[in-house]
C-alpha cells in the first residue's frame, strides 16, 4: 500500500503542472494497474476539500462530487471511510466545511455524544452543539 499527500492528489485531480501531473498519473495509475491500493488518511482528505475550494476556486458541488468518487473507487483505502461518507452528506446538506462535518462524524463513531464547537455553520449539523 502507498500512502498518498494531497499535493500529490491534487497534481493527479488538476493536472496544472507538467512535470508533477505526469509523476503524479504515473504513480497512481501504475498503483492501480498492479493492484496496489492506495492509502488517504483523513487529513488529507480535508486538506483535498480545502485546496480544490479555496486555492482552485472549484465550486463545493464539484468538490463534494470529486470527493465522492474517491470514496466510492476500490484503489483507495480510505481512513475512517464511513465517516468520510457521512460527513460528504452532512457538507452537502449544510454550510459546514467538510473538515468539521468529519471531525463530527468521527467523534461520534468514537463514542461521544456530540462535538462542542462556536463554529455557527458546524453547530448546524447534529454532531454538533453549542459550548
Amino acid at each position: 500500500m502507498i500512502g498518498l499527500d494531497t499535493n500529490v492528489v491534487v497534481r493527479y485531480l488538476v493536472q496544472d503542472d507538467p512535470t508533477q501531473s505526469r509523476k503524479a498519473t504515473a504513480l497512481i495509475e501504475g498503483a492501480i494497474a498492479r493492484g496496489d491500493r492506495l492509502y488517504l488518511c483523513s487529513v488529507v482528505l480535508c486538506e483535498l476539500v480545502w485546496v480544490l475550494e479555496a486555492a482552485y476556486g472549484i465550486r463545493k458541488s464539484e468538490v463534494a462530487e470529486t470527493l465522492e468518487k474517491i470514496l466510492l473507487a476500490a484503489q483507495f483505502e480510505i481512513e475512517h471511510r464511513d465517516c468520510a461518507r457521512a460527513a460528504l452528506v452532512d457538507f452537502r446538506r449544510s454550510r459546514a466545511d467538510f473538515s468539521d462535518c468529519l471531525l463530527g462524524r468521527i467523534h461520534e463513531a468514537a463514542g461521544c455524544e456530540s462535538t462542542t464547537t462556536f463554529d455557527r455553520a458546524a453547530r448546524g449539523l447534529t454532531t454538533f452543539s453549542p459550548p
